[in-house]
């Protein structure tokens, strides 16, 4: 006989995930949770071949893991607040949307923008989104729109960095150009 799912249990029914790359997870991360309509988001790793990797090796490949994975965030959002679209236009405005060899500061294919879909409906609204601010900025837009894999949550001393360590966090952000190179472009954009 299978057990009633409880009420709670609806109610995360209502709750959409989604999992985007935007450099940093630390950035991305600090940048999700001043969204209105996101209830978490969680640095992680995703789109390799490695089994539970770490900080210290989800970048590294070799014969038995080829693939390398890249740092993302996992975000818990209520789809009657924020729907996916505006999800995706938050994503584009706090990333370079023209550099995919790595975000800022930070270089490589670990750091490379993309977003991971969970659905043919998610790749269209991502492919046009991709499309969109390609228009509005004048550029082609190199954000990789991959196939949802794996969440792999990073460790404990990456989850809320922002907070946990405010000096070093601003010093970080600032030093790496995130945001005069996010206003940069947009500015530009603006003005075309």
């Amino acid at each position: 006989m299978a057990l009633a799912l409880p009420f709670p249990a609806a109610a995360n029914a209502e709750q959409a995930t989604a999992i985007v790359a935007g450099g940093c997870f630390w950035c991305v991360e600090h940048d999700f949770r001043k969204l209105e309509g996101v209830s978490n988001a969680v640095s992680g790793y995703s789109g390799g071949s490695r089994a539970n990797p770490t900080y210290e090796d989800y970048h590294d490949t070799d014969a038995a893991n080829p693939v390398p994975h890249i740092e993302v965030v996992e975000i818990t959002y209520d789809p009657a607040k924020l729907s996916y679209p505006k999800l995706l236009d938050y994503f584009f405005r706090h990333i370079d949307p023209t550099d995919g060899g790595g975000q800022f500061c930070d270089r490589g294919p670990a750091y490379r923008p993309a977003i991971f879909v969970m659905n043919d409906g998610e790749r269209k609204i991502a492919t046009e989104k991709s499309a969109e601010v390609a228009a509005a900025i004048k550029q082609p837009v190199a954000v990789e729109i991959l196939p949802a894999a794996k969440f792999w949550p990073a460790e404990d001393y990456h989850q809320d960095y922002a907070e946990k360590n405010p000096a070093r966090y601003k010093y970080y952000r600032w030093n790496c150009g995130r945001d005069q190179r996010v206003e940069a472009i947009w500015s530009a954009a603006k003005t075309n």
